[in-house]
């Protein structure tokens, strides 16, 4: 039987007496010789780490101890728990890992050496520059210990674990950037291991210290009915005990311990209160065989009424990390939900301790085939090395991989493939095979025809439709549309892209700067300067970058707003009309006019501006100033003596108007095209104002004209990427 909880021990060990205790109560664990090997690594320690204390004021060696004992209680082995008492030796003291292999053998040394070069994931979570390389060699190092042996990183775990319940005697920025890590790095890690008990307390305690205020809403909360819950939770195990024995059932049922950070997201993720979670009262029912799981779901379902929607077999369908258990909520007595959990003692063994229970049943054929399953899943992250030299992704696909929650889809053959949720028949077609998602071009789900973009769900059936000289897209890298999930298919593309000749992505580049800068209907911008914000020292490697797909569309289109709204226009524009600058005051609305005060300000009808345009502002006789695009066709026209009526005008506070726009879309006409557009429209929450249609019968096209209320230039930008996705649609651009 697992112990339910492996915090309270390690915390104790504040003293010498408490040290020989511990070390006296291996013997029921471990045989007489591996508890005199661990009795010897104490006494190094104490000995290497003799005047060192910890924040606290303790002595050093406690920590060691504290962290072996974590191991301890996963039921790791002799030489797992010798490598966590030494596991600093090396690093703090004279002894050598030539001496600690002499002593304690090859194993422990090389367990030592593994924990030693890892060096702690300490630079953030949003790395970037050299601290990017520098996290990304740490999770390289990491996933390498993993795969070499994972003991390396339950010891990694089993130290942070101990240096956050620990973390109050550490200053409050240190408390803040290590809970972060741990949040971000650890306690998933933790969960795809499977090694939830180590998992839980990780998030619990980052809680703790990221979100105060919440951790101690919540955690108020399960105190204020802590005995009216334990109360009924007593009852109604008398009862189902009742039940089972009669059944013939033999099982233990004890109340499942609540965790403070799950109730809080699962809170912000249902937009739920408290009160309204069904598992705030919940059983866990453990049983000897896999029948007797459904036979007990039976009689929890018999004696109360079942909560639609809430039920899960993970034992017909485990997750990723092998997890397997049935859970179902119902209405238990007195109208209260009450969630119980189903599973057998071995499930419930590998649930607490994931890769860990490897050495606890290192004998079963069963639990070493999950256990290879597991570290199958580290080498493939191993692979992401050769897949892609920049270290920022390569962090993000580290996080999304442990992060995701999974869908399983099938093959035509039956082969379960795993994903992670939200993933499409592209992020399939190249998790079978990357030449399979090169040549991709459609794909039937359950016998029908689907877009690229369809969101797979369990259980469906994928048959990807190949050509035979098949080559990606560049839109595929684009997020807005969607056709992309996972980081491992993205950078399949990159590295295709990446591949193509230097004349070639340059030629594309340039074709797809003049596409999106005439899509956002923006003229004349100077392109070096805007090779300068992607930090490029010239024009033809931003090109070529573009080209290869470094920099998506929605990238691009965020850029060209930036430049629009924070650089000088002189700057900016190859064609300028030089105007006096003088200091600004508001005008009262979103435009802040230079030298003139409370002066009537309109859009001209002409050109719509929009936030993120470059603008100008045209003194008009009686009805205030008319703010115009820069690049105005009236303005560039304008005669001499007019144009001395223009004056600077500036983007003030727009963020929450909204400004027309005309798009023109030009399609091969087809049924429901009209509705398709007006559907992406409702979508994102787009007003239109106007609308016009005209189909050419002969030619079988059809130009379609809208007016649109839209906030900035990044918001049209995703529109008339939605649009241009659509069958059949040839051309989406802004009217100018």
């Amino acid at each position: 039987m697992v112990q339910t909880s492996i915090q309270q021990t390690a915390d104790q060990l504040t003293s010498t007496d408490a040290v020989t205790a511990w070390l006296e109560g291996l013997g029921a664990k471990h045989s007489e010789s591996e508890a005199m090997l661990i009795w010897q690594a104490i006494e190094l320690a104490k000995q290497a780490h003799e005047g060192q204390q910890r924040a606290s004021g303790e002595p050093y060696v406690n920590h060691v101890v504290a962290v072996a004992d974590i191991l301890v209680n996963l039921h790791l082995d002799a030489d797992a728990i010798v490598a966590a008492i030494l596991h600093d030796v090396v690093e703090d003291s004279n002894y050598t890992l030539d001496y600690l292999s002499e002593q304690f053998g090859h194993v422990v040394a090389n367990l030592v050496d593994g924990v030693t070069k890892m060096k702690i994931i300490d630079h953030g979570t949003m790395a970037d520059g050299d601290e990017a390389i520098m996290q990304a060699e740490s999770l390289r190092k990491l996933l390498l210990a993993m795969a070499e042996d994972v003991r390396v990183v339950l010891i990694k775990l089993a130290d942070r674990l101990h240096n956050m319940r620990t973390l109050k005697y550490l200053p409050e920025s240190k408390q803040l950037r290590i809970a972060r890590e741990t949040l971000d790095i650890y306690a998933p890690l933790a969960n795809r291991l499977g090694i939830w008990q180590i998992k839980w307390e990780l998030e619990d305690l980052s809680f703790r210290y990221l979100e105060p205020d919440a951790y101690k809403q919540v955690a108020s909360f399960l105190d204020e009915r802590r005995v009216d819950r334990e109360q009924y939770i007593e009852h109604a195990i008398n009862i189902l005990k009742m039940e089972l024995l009669q059944a013939g059932i033999e099982a233990e049922i004890q109340g499942r311990p609540k965790h403070i950070y799950s109730i809080w997201k699962k809170m912000q993720r249902k937009g739920l209160g408290f009160h309204e979670l069904y598992d705030v009262r919940a059983l866990r029912i453990m049983v000897d065989a896999q029948r007797n799981c459904y036979a007990a779901l039976g009689i929890v379902h018999g004696m109360w009424k079942h909560i639609p929607k809430e039920f899960d077999d993970y034992i017909a369908t485990p997750k990723e990390n092998n997890y397997q258990s049935i859970h179902t909520a119902v209405m238990g007595s007195g109208g209260k939900t009450l969630e119980v959990q189903i599973r057998t003692r071995d499930m419930h063994a590998h649930a607490e301790l994931g890769v860990a229970a490897h050495w606890k049943y290192k004998e079963g054929s069963k639990q070493d085939a999950a256990f290879e399953q597991k570290i199958a899943w580290l080498r493939q992250l191993l692979e992401w090395r050769e897949e892609s030299d920049d270290d920022g992704d390569f962090i993000d696909r580290f996080k999304s991989e442990v992060f995701q929650d999974r869908v399983y889809v099938l093959t035509p053959q039956g082969k379960v493939v795993d994903l992670p949720q939200g993933a499409t028949p592209l992020d399939f077609a190249y998790h079978i095979h990357t030449e399979v998602g090169h040549r991709c071009r459609g794909a039937r789900v359950d016998g029908r025809i689907v877009s690229l973009i369809y969101e797979l769900k369990s259980g469906e059936q994928v048959d990807i439709l190949t050509t035979r000289h098949g080559r990606p897209s560049r839109d595929w890298l684009n997020p807005q549309l969607g056709y992309l999930k996972t980081n491992r298919a993205r950078a399949k593309v990159r590295t295709w892209l990446k591949a193509q000749n230097y004349e070639i992505n340059a030629i594309s580049g340039r074709t797809a700067l003049e596409k999106e800068l005439h899509r956002l209907g923006v003229q004349e911008i100077n392109h070096r300067i805007l090779a300068e914000q992607f930090k490029f020292k010239d024009l033809d490697s931003f090109l070529v970058a573009l080209g290869r797909g470094d920099i998506n569309s929605t990238q691009l289109a965020g850029a060209i707003q930036r430049l629009l709204l924070k650089a000088q226009p002189e700057k900016l524009l190859t064609t300028n009309q030089s105007l006096p600058r003088r200091p600004s005051r508001s005008s009262g609305n979103d435009i802040d006019i230079e030298g003139v005060g409370n002066l009537l300000t309109s859009m001209a009808n002409c050109c719509k501006p929009v936030p993120g345009d470059q603008i100008i502002g045209f003194i008009t006789q009686g009805r205030g100033v008319t703010v115009h695009r820069r690049d105005c066709h009236n303005i560039l026209k304008m005669d001499e003596a007019r144009r001395s009526r223009l004056i600077t005008v500036e983007w003030g506070n727009a963020a929450s108007e909204s400004y027309s726009v005309d798009i023109t879309v030009e399609a091969i006409d087809r049924q429901n095209l009209l509705r398709d557009v007006l559907s992406i429209l409702s979508n994102e929450h787009i007003n239109m104002l106007a609308v016009n249609t005209h189909s050419d019968t002969q030619n079988h096209t059809a130009i379609m004209k809208f007016c649109l209320e839209i906030h900035d230039v990044d918001q049209l930008s995703l529109v008339l990427n939605r649009i241009g996705a659509l069958p059949n649609v040839m051309e989406v651009r802004r009217d100018i």
